[in-house]
């Protein structure tokens, strides 16, 4: 399997794909390395977790540097992502203990009531590319410490982080049969599908986390899935800084390229507002730098993967036709590599593929709207149910307009931030299952009820 380097398009190493045996010999292997390490304190698993959040700080600038050379990610947000992973390790260090040991409910009467949390056994992590340190983090690192066994599936586009996630845990305590790696496309992936596993939590696209799910449901284990978004923003005219939402808006939307399932994807603005704030948004954007993503400073790398670029492009495309205005970007940069130059359009509406299709890449469509009722109705107007944001003076009012949106977090002032002390979860179309929070502990484990009398 060849390891691609997005910002000039070269193999940068090779890996051999696992055969059919090798992950029957892996799965085999979990199995019984998974009955060890529940055997662990829990106390001790908590230690070891810590270990290898100190020894990923250890060798930051050479994860970095991988992440950046696979994915393109700028290498200051890839140490952004890796450094801001660990408040991951944090909230285990902080929470795990509360929400893992057995609690006793009633201890009135004849019957002592109490409640135990074991582990699912050994469940599969198929991951994703855009931030492998960050959903990673939120499936392996929760299920090892409840006393899984992982069987993780890097995506072919971040393996090499996969790999060097197996070689710090196992060098800060973890049982070489406690966690692996599997490595290869698609054919793995299936292989991993067909295997007798405990559950399956995959992170990436709504096609095939709903793949996954069919695929699996006649095993009847549990199945979480972190899918993807058409995350909207609206900016009412009460904003305290037109400048500011456009700055931060921005930054919603093209961070990492706009490669991330919470990125900021359509954006509405108060028709008072509105002129003021597109000027404000074009001149942020213009400051961006696009290029070598292992100089300081970039803040545009190239896409990760090649074939995305046709996606925003048609997008694109597909906008101009039916009369939108491309007020900046939306081209080919360079002459190697996969660079698209951050795009910004207006007079879009939801009859263009822009506003309605996921596009998770550089591109955003700005529309006008008269009222905060407009505003709702096309915030409302998709099949996924990700994040919503709101920028407005009034907390009040803001809060109005997203508690009646149906998706699993909302944001009000600020907008793509992913927080461990909070459910991360998705409605309709953007998955089902909970990662983070103490119901993020607890996702990885299967509840035990005991009666017991003296």
């Amino acid at each position: 399997m060849d390891i691609i380097n997005p910002a000039t398009g070269s193999t940068i190493e090779k890996l051999k794909q696992d055969t059919a045996v090798e992950v029957s010999n892996k799965i085999n292997a979990l199995k019984e390395g998974q009955k060890k390490w529940v055997a662990v304190p829990l106390e001790k698993r908590i230690a070891i977790v810590k270990k290898y959040g100190d020894l990923v700080m250890e060798h930051l600038e050479e994860l970095a540097k991988i992440l950046t050379s696979e994915t393109g990610k700028p290498i200051q947000q890839a140490k952004n992502e890796i450094k801001g992973a660990q408040n991951r390790i944090d909230h285990i260090q902080k929470d795990a203990l509360k929400w893992l040991q057995k609690e006793i409910i009633t201890e009135e009467g004849g019957t002592r009531e109490e409640i135990a949390f074991e582990p699912l056994g050994v469940i599969a992590n198929i991951s994703a590319w855009n931030f492998p340190y960050n959903v990673g983090y939120n499936v392996f690192l929760y299920a090892l410490l409840a006393g899984n066994a992982v069987a993780y599936k890097p995506s072919e586009f971040a393996s090499l982080t996969g790999l060097k996630f197996r070689e710090l845990l196992l060098e800060a305590g973890i049982p070489k049969d406690a966690f692996e790696c599997f490595i290869g496309g698609a054919e793995v992936g299936e292989l991993l599908l067909e295997a007798d596993l405990d559950g399956y939590f995959f992170t990436g696209s709504y096609k095939t986390g709903k793949y996954i799910a069919e695929k699996v449901a006649s095993k009847l284990v549990p199945v979480q899935l972190e899918l993807g978004g058409k995350d909207p923003l609206y900016v009412m005219e009460d904003v305290a800084d037109v400048k500011q939402a456009a700055i931060n808006a921005a930054e919603g939307a093209f961070y990492n390229n706009g490669q991330s399932c919470c990125a900021v994807e359509r954006v509405y603005v108060h028709e008072k507002i509105y002129d003021e704030f597109v000027t404000a948004f074009v001149e942020e954007v213009s400051t961006y730098k696009i290029g070598d993503p292992n100089q300081e400073g970039t803040f545009i790398g190239p896409l990760t993967r090649a074939d995305q670029m046709n996606v925003i492009l048609s997008q694109i495309e597909d906008a101009k036709n039916k009369g939108a205005e491309v007020l900046y970007g939306g081209e080919k940069w360079g002459d190697k590599g996969y660079y698209l130059t951050p795009a910004v359009l207006t007079n879009v509406d939801h009859g263009m593929n822009l506003m309605m299709e996921e596009s998770f890449g550089p591109i955003i469509g700005i529309q006008k709207v008269k009222n905060d009722q407009e505003a709702f109705e096309l915030m409302n107007d998709t099949t996924y149910g990700l994040t919503a944001a709101v920028f407005s003076g009034d907390e009040l009012r803001a809060k109005q307009l997203v508690e009646k949106l149906p998706t699993g977090t909302v944001y009000v002032n600020c907008c793509d931030r992913v927080s461990p002390n909070l459910p991360w979860t998705g409605r309709k179309n953007s998955g089902m299952g909970v990662t983070l929070s103490y119901m993020g502990i607890r996702a990885f484990t299967q509840p035990k009820a005991y009666h017991i009398r003296g």
